[in-house]
């Protein structure tokens, strides 16, 4: 096994960029086809991808008296189809245009006897392409997407650790497809101001079920054009009264107004002696901020989880 830091690969947005365009739609196809399957779960749960020990998957969708899965395996290049009845199908994951790939996808699906519609347009993106349109967005690099995979494996381990610090309600770690993010969040338990809607290229509907409570959010992403470089994030809804001026761990975190959220650079992360410490530090201190800051129930807090430990009841 790696050690901690050599673990943590470097994630250079500038070359990962057209990989990462393309695989932000190929995996809202894939999404899109647990959206349209899935009965709908409080505040989007049900649409979400997980970090698999190869890649990124669906998790079980069932259909019928039957069930499926999809996942994009980045050690093998593979988009692979699992059904229960015992039948695997699949195709190489190569260049390959965001047309081609949907109605590869689809095919695979028809020739295991699934059926399914799905909405065609990507979300969260400016001027959407229609999936079966799309013959702009065609690379894939294999060790670029290896390598975001491997970091999320990381993240992804992070994460599940900082969530067993809280006893109320969370969420799953989770990838959503629409801002290719890894999230997890936090809830105080009570009910929050009604959303104003307004987030580009999302529904107004699906913003306002999901912030219908107040959060605590954090997570990761790999990079965007908006903000090229991969880093960590955490933000509040509704955000409180001096968060943007709190003190949060590590120095190099910083806030970012046009986002509204606290953004620690994924390279300051990596290159650290404990990259695990340093995440938890920015994960910890800026949930701490937003709790104390809009005055939630601090008995929800607790110690890190430890394996084969239950907590303890008073």
């Amino acid at each position: 096994m790696q050690d901690r830091r050599s673990a943590w690969p470097v994630l250079d947005y500038a070359a990962w960029r057209d990989t990462g365009a393309t695989l932000q739609r190929w995996t809202q196809v894939v999404g899109k086809i647990r959206l349209a399957l899935t009965p709908w779960l409080n505040h989007g749960w049900h649409v979400a991808l997980y970090v698999t020990a190869r890649g990124l998957g669906t998790s079980a969708i069932h259909v019928g008296s039957g069930a499926f899965e999809i996942e994009f395996d980045f050690v093998a290049h593979r988009l692979v189809l699992r059904t229960s009845s015992g039948l695997d199908r699949g195709f190489a994951l190569a260049p390959m245009s965001v047309a081609d790939f949907y109605r590869r996808v689809m095919a695979e699906l028809a020739a295991a006897g699934i059926e399914v519609a799905i909405d065609r347009v990507p979300n969260e993106m400016p001027e959407p392409i229609p999936f079966p349109d799309d013959t702009v967005h065609a690379t894939y690099d294999r060790d670029a997407a290896h390598a975001c995979w491997r970091a999320m494996v990381q993240v992804d381990r992070v994460l599940h650790l900082f969530r067993t610090s809280f006893l109320g309600k969370a969420s799953p770690v989770h990838f959503f497809w629409g801002a290719f993010d890894l999230a997890v969040t936090r809830f105080s338990g009570r009910a929050a101001p009604l959303h104003p809607g307004g987030i580009p290229f999302l529904p107004d509907a699906v913003t306002r079920e999901a912030y219908s409570h107040e959060v605590s959010s954090a997570g990761f992403w790999p990079g965007s054009d908006a903000f090229p470089e991969a880093a960590f994030y955490s933000y509040a809804y509704p955000t409180p009264a001096g968060f943007a001026s709190a003190r949060v761990e590590p120095g190099g975190a910083r806030w970012s107004e046009a986002m509204g959220e606290w953004l620690l650079p994924y390279e300051q992360v990596r290159a650290n002696d404990d990259p695990d410490a340093t995440a938890l530090r920015f994960l910890e201190s800026t949930y701490r901020a937003a709790a104390s800051l809009a005055h939630w129930d601090r008995t929800l807090d607790c110690a890190v989880g430890i394996a084969r430990r239950p907590r303890e009841v008073r």
